[in-house]
């Protein structure tokens, strides 16, 4: 039986490569010099998309595969793909929801623990030699009993906010409307509004065109001089001059982000900026939940190629 012809569009790990090339015959796009010709040649022959989330696929890409049926993306992002493209064509779109949710809301709580006592700085404090010579590392924050806010309350976003509410916080949220699971916490409409009414910023918001620099200087300014910002979501819904122009002018008190744009090569301001933890986009980078996305990614794969409804549709 003939394999269906898959585009690969990034590298996975080794656990999901070997299944992917024993189930499918694939065509590694990450590794052509020649991308265009790439696809003049191969295009028609392609039938399935697998991609990461940060590599999507473009509108262009898609019409170089004419007989394109499915794109399976691993990760829960979908806006580096053209949705449009597709529905008009009826090509189906998935991603890996919930199987990441839990390990990117740890990761959100730990940079905001991590940046409220001063843990990254305290580690240099000890290994170059200042807690002998200078005494104790100044007093930092404390994080328990405070206000945070979440901006976009879906999964990723629910499951940081009950992570915060251990923490005794007052928890107010941001969405297109309030939410019948969160009863206990506040609805405030605008960013701004919100910003204005907590310590902790926390930005979990499914990125679109809707959404592109939703946190703007007018929300880092809400925020204020004591506040800080937190970003696991995409780069794209911060105004990123706006965020370093308020860390450097101290109009915001601190930020923690995991995502950037044209990440990996990040705007070289984000190393000098003051108060700011930078992390590599690992906030889903743990073995256990890699290893579901990439069985989700391919289930996905498997369902539509087996006659069968996708398991996590997008479009």
């Amino acid at each position: 039986m003939t394999k269906p012809v898959i585009l690969q569009m990034g590298a996975y790990p080794e656990w999901d490569e070997t299944p992917l090339n024993a189930d499918y015959d694939v065509l590694r796009y990450f590794e052509s010099s020649d991308p265009a010709g790439f696809l003049a040649e191969h295009g028609a022959r392609i039938r399935g998309i697998a991609t990461r989330g940060e590599l999507g696929a473009s509108a262009d890409l898609i019409a170089a595969c004419p007989n394109l049926e499915i794109v399976s993306i691993y990760g829960v992002g979908y806006d580096a793909v053209n949705l449009d493209a597709c529905r008009a064509r009826g090509i189906h779109v998935t991603n890996t929801p919930d199987v990441l949710s839990g390990d990117v809301a740890d990761f959100a709580v730990t940079m905001m623990l991590a940046q409220t006592r001063g843990i990254v700085a305290g580690d240099a404090w000890v290994r170059q030699g200042d807690w002998s010579a200078k005494g104790g590392l100044p007093l930092q924050r404390r994080a328990f009993g405070r206000r945070a806010g979440v901006l976009g309350l879906g999964r990723i976003g629910f499951e940081v906010a009950k992570r915060l509410s251990g923490f005794g916080m007052h928890i107010s949220y941001s969405d297109v409307s309030p939410k019948d699971y969160a009863p206990d916490w506040t609805f405030v409409a605008s960013p701004e509004d919100l910003a204005e009414q907590c310590d902790f910023l926390f930005v979990a918001a499914a990125a679109s065109e809707k959404t592109r620099h939703i946190v703007n200087a007018k929300v880092l300014q809400s925020l204020g001089p004591d506040g800080m910002l937190i970003n696991v979501s995409r780069a794209s819904n911060v105004d990123e001059d706006a965020l370093i122009a308020a860390l450097t002018d101290g109009t915001l008190g601190a930020a923690a982000l995991d995502v950037f744009e044209g990440e990996p090569d990040l705007d070289p301001r984000f190393l000098s900026a003051p108060n700011l933890l930078l992390q590599p986009h690992q906030a889903s980078g743990t073995v256990e939940t890699r290893k579901a996305m990439g069985e989700l990614m391919r289930a996905n794969l498997a369902a539509h190629f087996g006659g069968n409804a996708p398991l996590t549709p997008v479009v």
